[in-house]
């Protein structure tokens, strides 16, 4: 690219992060995308294909995702592969700062985990709002349990459950508890098709086509509350990191315009995710 066409490409993407409210240095020019570590849960639930868009279009910056759970973007991006983090297990993104491999977090959103089901219901948890119990009561019939048993922020949510009611369902792999190693929709399938419990992320269950016999059976616990953040890699560490482009990223998706795309997002009516950002470029 020759001078006059690199002026004509930092004119341009300055022009569009100025209408989005977002101060972008000249340097942004040669950096026209960036790679976004995230979550299955984001990808399966048509979010991140509904608000990129809008974020390219104001910006010039091309958002290139990798849908992984939450344990291996974490990974990723501690070896340098992205720019930034956006997933759903706090106290692990909490460690990835602690670790030095992240700038700073950011609260963007949230929804809830819910357990599902066959509607024959062979537990009995149907109407509880207790994950816990409901989780004992899955172990105790034995009642077939698919679990994504890949890391995720889903995987490491529904550990932490069993862990409150002191079971180690791990011991019971291959019988009733099923352990997919696969994505969301790829381990809701797996549960449609056994007629087995399992914990979702409410974005993902409302996005997802195959239901099946699956029913929404236990809801409601505070237990279950699913916040997702966001975080710059830090370029300290990976100079790799294209550190401009990644804050205006995150300081749009955490601003004005990123949260009521958030907002806007519905599937049937129903909106999916619910934004509670404090904006990091007030911060």
């Amino acid at each position: 690219m020759n001078f006059f066409n690199r002026l004509l490409t930092a004119a341009t993407l300055g022009a569009g992060l100025a209408t989005a409210g977002i101060a972008v240095p000249q340097s942004l020019a040669a950096d026209q995308f960036i790679v976004v570590q995230s979550t299955t849960s984001t990808q399966n639930s048509g979010l991140l294909d509904a608000i990129l868009p809008q974020f390219s279009e104001t910006s010039g910056i091309e958002v290139r995702v990798v849908a992984v759970g939450t344990g291996q973007a974490l990974k990723n991006a501690a070896n340098g592969d992205g720019d930034v983090l956006l997933v759903h297990a706090k106290p692990a993104e909490e460690k990835f700062i602690a670790d030095g491999n992240g700038v700073e977090r950011f609260d963007v959103m949230y929804n809830d985990f819910v357990i599902v089901g066959p509607e024959a219901d062979p537990a009995g948890i149907k109407g509880m709002n207790d994950a816990k119990a409901a989780l004992t009561k899955i172990a105790e019939s034995k009642a077939s349990f698919a679990s994504r048993g890949d890391d995720s922020g889903t995987h490491k949510k529904e550990k932490a459950l069993w862990q409150m009611d002191g079971i180690t369902p791990t011991d019971a792999s291959g019988s009733w508890y099923r352990e997919t190693g696969s994505g969301m929709g790829a381990t809701l399938n797996v549960a449609a098709g056994m007629d087995a419990y399992t914990i979702t992320d409410r974005a993902t269950w409302l996005a997802f086509e195959n239901k099946a016999n699956l029913k929404v059976l236990t809801e409601g616990d505070d237990n279950l509350f699913n916040q997702y953040g966001v975080i710059l890699v830090n370029p300290e560490k990976h100079p790799n990191v294209k550190t401009e482009a990644g804050q205006a990223f995150i300081d749009w998706l955490t601003g004005e315009n990123g949260q009521k795309a958030i907002a806007a997002y519905k599937v049937g009516g129903e909106q999916l995710f619910f934004p509670n950002a404090q904006s990091s470029a007030s911060n």
